[in-house]
C-alpha cells in the first residue's frame, strides 16, 4: 500500500522514531475474548465427556473426538488472532469474493458427479473431503459481510422494493436453494433470518418484511413437504405422543438426560447418555449432556454466558468505527446467539429438532473455526488503532495507516 501524496514525510519520520501501530482492545473486546476462551475450554471438556465411550465403541481411543476437536481449536485460535488484527473494514472489499466462494463450494457439494469429494453422510451431502470442510459454515460469514456491504452500498435505495430488496433475495436465495438440495432446510432458514436481521438494522422498510413473509411462508411450506425428515420432525414436535419412536428418539432421550440431571447434575463424566442412549450427544445434542452432568445450574450458567456474549457484541456494534462494521457486528452477534439458543431450545423440546450445533462447544471443526473467526472480527470491531513509539512498539507486520 503506497502512501498518499504528501504523507511520505510523516511515514519516514515514524520509521525513524521506531513507530508502530497496533490494535488496542476495548473493555468489551477483552471481556469477549475471555468469555470465548472459557466457552472453548468448557467445550473441549464436554466433548471428551460426551464422546469417550462412543469413541471406544467405534474402536478408537477415548480421546479420539476431543483430539480432533483440539486440532480445530488450535487452527481456530490462529484464525481468531489474525481476524482480530485485520481491519474489519477490509471485509467490505472481500464480501463479493467470500459470497462467490460460498456459492461455488455449495454448488460443488450438491452436483451429482462430485460424490467422490462430497460423500453422503447420514443421508445428506454437507461436507467436502470426507467430513473436513462444511461449506454451509463458510456461507454464514458470506451472508453477514455481503448483506452488510450491500446495505451500505445501496444507501437510500434500500427502501425501494425492486432495486433495494430484490438483489438480497436473489443472492441469499441462491444460497438457500443450494443448502436445501443437500438437504439442510435449517441452514436455509438461518441464512434468510440473518439477512432479515441485518436488513432491519440497516433501515429497510418494515412493509418489505411483510412482503417477504407473505411470499416466503407458502414457499417454505411447499419445500418442507418435499423433505420427509422435516415433516416427521414437525409432527413429532407438535404431537409427540403419536410420533414414531425413531423420529423423536433423540428428543426424548435429551429430556431424560436433562431431567435426570436435576438441580446440580450427576457430575462431570458420570452421565449415562454418553453410553449411546443419546445419539450424537457430543454434537447436535451436546446440550443434553450438559444438562445431565451439570444440571439446571449448568444450563442456566450457559444461557447467561451467551447472554453476556450478546450484551458485549451489541455494545461493540453500538460503538463501531463505521456503519458497515456496525452491521457486521450485529450480524455476528445475532448469528452466534441465535444458534446457541436454538440448540438449547431443541435440547429441552421447546423447539423442533433443527440440527444446529452449540457454538464453541459442540463437536465439529468447521463450526468451531467459523465461530472463532466471527468472534475475531467482532473483537477487531471493538478495538481502536493506536500508535506505539519506542521499544514498546508491537505488531511490526501491520502497515502504518495512510
Amino acid at each position: 500500500m503506497l502512501p498518499r501524496p504528501g504523507a511520505s514525510v510523516g511515514l519516514m519520520s515514524d520509521v525513524a522514531t521506531n513507530v508502530r501501530y497496533r490494535w488496542h482492545m476495548s473493555a468489551e473486546a477483552r471481556a469477549l475474548t475471555l468469555l470465548t476462551a472459557v466457552l472453548v475450554a468448557f467445550g473441549l471438556a464436554t466433548v471428551y465427556s460426551a464422546s469417550a465411550i462412543t469413541a471406544m465403541q467405534e474402536h478408537h481411543n477415548s480421546g479420539f473426538f476431543v483430539l480432533r476437536q483440539l486440532s480445530g481449536v488450535i487452527f481456530g485460535l490462529l484464525v481468531f488472532a489474525v481476524a482480530a488484527k485485520v481491519d474489519a473494514e477490509r471485509w467490505y472489499e472481500w464480501a463479493w469474493p467470500v459470497m462467490i466462494c460460498s456459492l461455488v463450494l455449495l454448488m460443488f457439494v450438491v452436483l451429482p458427479f462430485t460424490t467422490r469429494f462430497a460423500p453422503r453422510i447420514h443421508g445428506a451431502r454437507r461436507y467436502l473431503f470426507g467430513a473436513s470442510v462444511q461449506p454451509s459454515e463458510i456461507a454464514k460469514l458470506a451472508v453477514i459481510v455481503w448483506t452488510s456491504m450491500l446495505v451500505i452500498k445501496k444507501g437510500p435505495a434500500l427502501r425501494r422494493l425492486s432495486k433495494g430488496l430484490l438483489p438480497f433475495v436473489l443472492v441469499v436465495g441462491a444460497l438457500d436453494v443450494l443448502v436445501y438440495l443437500e438437504p439442510d432446510l435449517s441452514s436455509a432458514m438461518f441464512y434468510t433470518l440473518m439477512m432479515g436481521i441485518i436488513l432491519f438494522a440497516g433501515g429497510v422498510r418494515v412493509g418489505h418484511f411483510v412482503v417477504m413473509v407473505i411470499v416466503g411462508i407458502p414457499v417454505l411450506y411447499t419445500r418442507a413437504q418435499k423433505l420427509q425428515y422435516v415433516m416427521l420432525r414437525m409432527s413429532a414436535f407438535l404431537d409427540p405422543g403419536l410420533a414414531p419412536s425413531h423420529v423423536d428418539y433423540q428428543s426424548r432421550q435429551s429430556l431424560i438426560a436433562v431431567g435426570s440431571g436435576g438441580l446440580f447434575g450427576v457430575g462431570f463424566g458420570n452421565g449415562r447418555q454418553q453410553y449411546g442412549f443419546l445419539p450424537f450427544a457430543y454434537d447436535d445434542f451436546i446440550g443434553g449432556n450438559i444438562g445431565e452432568e451439570w444440571g439446571f445450574i449448568g444450563l442456566t450458567c450457559l444461557i447467561l454466558a451467551f447472554a453476556l456474549y450478546a450484551w458485549l457484541g451489541f455494545r461493540i456494534a453500538r460503538n463501531a468505527r463505521t456503519p458497515f462494521q456496525r452491521l457486521v457486528a450485529v450480524g455476528i452477534t445475532a448469528a452466534v446467539i441465535i444458534s446457541a439458543y436454538l440448540h438449547l431450545g431443541v435440547v429441552i423440546s421447546l423447539l423442533p429438532n433443527t440440527g444446529l450445533t452449540l457454538p464453541f462447544i459442540s463437536y465439529g471443526r468447521s463450526n468451531l473455526i467459523m465461530s472463532l473467526l466471527l468472534t475475531g472480527i467482532l473483537v477487531n470491531i471493538g478495538s481502536e488503532r493506536e500508535k506505539v513509539i519506542g521499544d514498546g512498539a508491537t505488531n511490526p507486520l501491520e502497515l502504518a495507516p495512510v
